[in-house]
């Protein structure tokens, strides 16, 4: 099976820089990328030095139960984002990764969760999105929990 890497989708990246709030109702944090650069999830790529970014609390999911997760995450300002794609996005650089997968109602399926070796996501994604009860997977950082980017089947 092949996966792709999917950013946060493109009308809530536009929502998100356009009312300025956070997943909590706190207002969007603004900052100058003094480097190195911090993880988009709209452009899947690091900001550059010198380049605004903002820092939000994010809950990636569309319903709310208690495995939908709520946590930092960095945006461009103003990046154009980036289609899905197989090709393995320039913010996963760790050794090392939590992927996990989710069932169609946004829960995570006990068992799948593992920290996978950054070469080792694509594979071990396909594997979990073979099964009937996967309907996609998450990749969040290793050392913080972090939500990066979603993995669905191509």
């Amino acid at each position: 099976m092949s996966v792709h890497f999917h950013p946060l989708p493109a009308a809530e990246v536009s929502a998100i820089r356009a009312n300025r709030i956070d997943a909590y109702g706190n207002p969007v944090e603004r900052a100058i990328c003094d480097g190195p650069g911090h993880p988009c999830r709209a452009c899947l790529t690091e900001t550059a030095a010198g380049q605004p970014f903002l820092t939000l609390a994010h809950r990636p999911f569309e319903g709310q139960n208690a495995f939908t997760e709520t946590g930092p995450i960095y945006l461009c300002e103003s990046c154009a984002g980036t289609p899905p794609s197989a090709d393995l996005p320039a913010i996963l650089s760790a050794p090392t990764y939590i992927v996990r997968g989710y069932s169609s109602n946004e829960r995570i399926v006990y068992g799948t969760g593992q920290v996978t070796p950054t070469a080792e996501i694509s594979t071990y994604a396909a594997t979990l999105l073979a099964r009937d009860n996967i309907a996609f997977v998450d990749v969040r950082s290793a050392s913080n929990n972090c939500f990066l980017c979603r993995i669905k089947p191509a």
